[in-house]
């Protein structure tokens, strides 16, 4: 029987916020959000004051967060400052931990199997962290990834939390299946109407049942994820699988120029990353949302690699003319994909928002 593993999940508490909390000290204990300014932007993230005061959350739209909370603070988001802080922190962990997989700017999953003392060694590394950047993290520690990211959750802010599956069993067991990642609303909505309503009754569920509702695979996975079990290895290497570059209009675009001029600055730019990180892919594609929210995608494979905007650019193009948009558009992207097995991804900024009479976004 292989030895039980000891996994850490750390995410840094509203760590955009709290980057601009850092060099704007006057501003601490007021609500402040990070946004952009366009009518379509998003909130990057808010402040815990702004998030207890209003019910402002990542993702929500920067409108209705300047509705509910007009006298916030809105700052601009800086992401090279975030990716400054987001790179000491990794650095900060991986001078106490060997097995560190990094997987955004604000968290990272850590392998602890082994360490006399677990505890003491996420506690030293938040103290250091807050020591050193003015910042802190939330720690869940737990048998594999998808526990103690759920457990690093009960603690925010400034927390550190242990639980183990059997302790996590008990006392989720009332608790509804959108509490586990991977559960989404649509999936919880059908499981409710099949009179699911919490991870207890989803584990005791007919597994056939489930398995005629949602199909084999998923059938199986749900109860497993009901009951906790993640196999999943933390790795140090992540693979990158694709790579793209967006851009959502402030206003509705129906010109069809407008559209080819946008998909070509979009794959320059996104070849620019590539040769930045030394990646080429084999697989280019285009993503089109339309006005009524439709999403589109087309895709080319190639037989070799690319990172050249010549090559990129022009496919892209074909692939929207091939498509022709039927309606006016919300969101254009170019992506590429198929970059091999050795290909290794560094930490990615969120969806960036820059307003320059549209919100553009790199991922």
């Amino acid at each position: 029987m292989a030895a039980q593993q000891t996994i850490a999940h750390l995410d840094m508490d509203a760590f955009y916020a709290s980057v601009e909390l850092r060099r704007r000290p006057e501003l601490r204990g007021k609500p402040v959000v990070v946004c952009g300014s366009g009518p379509r932007a998003v909130v990057t993230t808010a402040s815990y004051e702004a998030r207890k005061l209003a019910g402002i959350h990542s993702a929500m739209p920067a409108a209705v967060a300047r509705r509910r909370l007009p006298d916030a603070v809105y700052l601009p988001p800086d992401f090279a400052a975030y990716r400054e802080a987001s790179k000491r922190v990794m650095e900060i962990l991986r001078a106490n931990v060997e097995t560190v997989e990094v997987v955004g700017l604000d968290e990272a999953y850590l392998d602890l199997s082994g360490l006399f003392s677990p505890k003491a060694t996420m506690r030293r590394i938040a103290t250091e962290i807050r020591e050193d950047l003015g910042l802190s993290c939330s720690v869940g520690i737990s048998e594999n990834r998808l526990l103690a990211k759920i457990v690093s959750e009960l603690g925010k802010p400034a927390g550190l939390v242990v639980l183990s599956r059997d302790e996590a069993l008990e006392r989720f067991a009332p608790e509804p299946p959108g509490l586990v990642p991977g559960i989404g609303p649509k999936t919880a909505i059908k499981l409710q109407k099949m009179g699911i309503r919490s991870l207890a009754e989803l584990r005791a569920h007919d597994p056939a049942a489930l398995e005629r509702a949602f199909g084999p695979r998923m059938g199986r996975w749900l109860p497993a994820r009901a009951r906790f079990e993640d196999v999943t290895p933390i790795s140090v290497e992540r693979e990158t699988k694709s790579q793209s570059a967006e851009t959502t209009f402030d206003v509705d675009v129906a010109d069809r120029a407008e559209m080819e001029t946008q998909i070509a600055s979009l794959a320059d730019e996104l070849c620019r990353r590539l040769r930045a990180r030394d990646l080429a892919g084999r697989t280019i594609g285009i993503k089109v949302r339309l006005d009524d929210w439709t999403n589109v995608s087309r895709s080319q494979t190639l037989d070799e690699p690319t990172d050249d905007p010549q090559i990129v650019a022009p496919i892209a193009l074909d692939l929207l003319r091939a498509y022709s948009p039927p309606r006016p558009v919300r969101l254009l992207g170019v992506r590429v994909a198929g970059f091999g097995s050795d290909a290794t991804a560094e930490p990615e900024a969120p969806q960036a928002q820059m307003q320059l009479g549209a919100t553009t976004s790199t991922t």
